[in-house]
C-alpha cells in the first residue's frame, strides 16, 4: 500500500497541540484543523500527519488520554471529509496509535523508533499498518541536553538498523517499514548537516526514507533568521536535495512550496 512509492510524497503536518515549536495552538480547534487539512490537500499533500503531543526539544510528555481527546475527533472528521486521504498518527504510544487506527488513520509515525512503547511494533504487525521509525536518542524533554556523536551518520544508521530489527522481530513486514534520520532530534547543527550530506547512505539501507527538516532551528542559524516561519525556502532546498538523494517522503508545514520543490527535483532526477 503506502510504501510502494513511485514519486516523492509530501506529508503535511497538523499539530493538534498548544506547544509545538512552529504553530502552537493554531489548529487546536476542529474547524481550524479541517480548514488547514483542506488547504494542504489542495496544495498537493499526499499524507496528513496528525499529532497530539509536541515533540519539540524540551517538551513535556502528554498522557495517552489527552492525545486521544485531541486527535480522534480530527481523524474522524478528516475521514468523513476526504475518504481516501492517507492519515498518519504521530505518536509513541501504542494506546493512542490503536485508537487512531480504529478512527481511520492508516500509518503510524513513531519518533522513538518503537523504543518508547515496544507494543506499538506488535500493533503495527497485527494491523498491517505501515510504520515510520525515526532516530531519536531520548525523550523530547532531554534530547538536546549536550548530544554528542563520533560518527553521526554511522551511529544513526546503526540505531535505525536496531529499530528495524526489533520491528521485523515483532512481525512487521519489511515492506511496511520506513525510516527517518530524525533531523533536529538530539542532534547538533553539524550532525544535522552531516546527515543531510549523506542521505544517500540512509537510502542505501533499502527502506523508504522520510525527511523532516521543516522550519528546523539549525537552518535559522545558517540563514540568520530567528522566526521558524521564515525558513520556508530553506526547507524547500532540503526537499529538493532529498529528492535527488533518493528520499521519498517529506514531512513539512508548508505544502505548496515543498510540493513544487519535490516535483521539479523529481523531474530533473528522471532525466539522469
Amino acid at each position: 500500500m503506502f510504501f510502494n512509492i513511485n514519486r516523492p510524497l509530501i506529508m503535511g503536518i497538523l499539530n493538534i497541540t498548544p506547544d509545538s515549536f512552529s504553530d502552537s495552538g493554531k489548529y487546536a480547534g476542529l474547524d481550524s484543523a479541517l480548514q488547514q487539512v483542506e488547504l494542504m490537500l489542495s496544495e498537493g499533500a499526499d499524507i496528513i500527519d496528525i499529532g497530539g503531543e509536541s515533540t519539540r526539544p524540551g517538551a513535556e510528555t502528554v498522557s495517552s488520554s489527552v492525545q486521544i481527546q485531541r486527535v480522534v475527533p480530527v481523524i474522524l472528521a478528516i475521514r468523513q471529509m476526504a475518504q481516501h486521504v492517507l492519515i498518519s498518527i504521530d505518536t509513541t504510544s501504542s494506546v493512542v496509535a490503536k485508537v487512531a487506527l480504529e478512527a481511520g488513520a492508516n500509518i503510524i509515525n513513531d519518533v522513538s523508533g518503537g523504543r518508547a512503547d515496544p507494543a506499538i511494533l506488535t500493533l503495527a504487525a497485527k494491523t498491517g499498518a505501515p510504520i515510520i521509525l525515526m532516530h531519536s536518542p531520548g525523550r523530547s524533554k532531554t534530547m538536546q541536553d549536550n548530544p554528542y556523536y563520533e560518527q553521526v551518520v554511522q551511529e544513526v544508521i546503526e540505531a535505525l538498523n536496531d529499530n528495524i530489527a526489533a520491528a521485523l522481530k515483532a512481525g512487521v513486514k519489511k515492506e511496511h517499514i520506513a525510516i527517518d534520520p530524525g533531523i533536529g532530534f538530539g542532534k547538533r547543527k553539524q550532525d544535522n548537516l552531516d546527515l543531510l550530506a549523506h542521505l544517500d547512505s540512509l537510502v542505501a539501507l533499502g527502506f523508504p526514507v522520510l525527511l523532516g527538516t521543516s522550519r528546523k532551528r539549525f537552518m535559522g542559524t545558517i540563514c540568520a533568521v530567528t522566526e521558524a516561519s521564515e525558513l520556508v525556502t530553506a526547507t524547500a532546498v532540503t526537499t529538493a536535495l532529498g529528492v535527488m538523494a533518493g528520499v521519498q517522503i517529506f514531512r513539512v508545514h508548508d505544502v505548496k512550496e515543498n510540493r513544487q520543490a519535490a516535483d521539479v527535483a523529481w523531474a530533473i532526477k528522471q532525466r539522469k
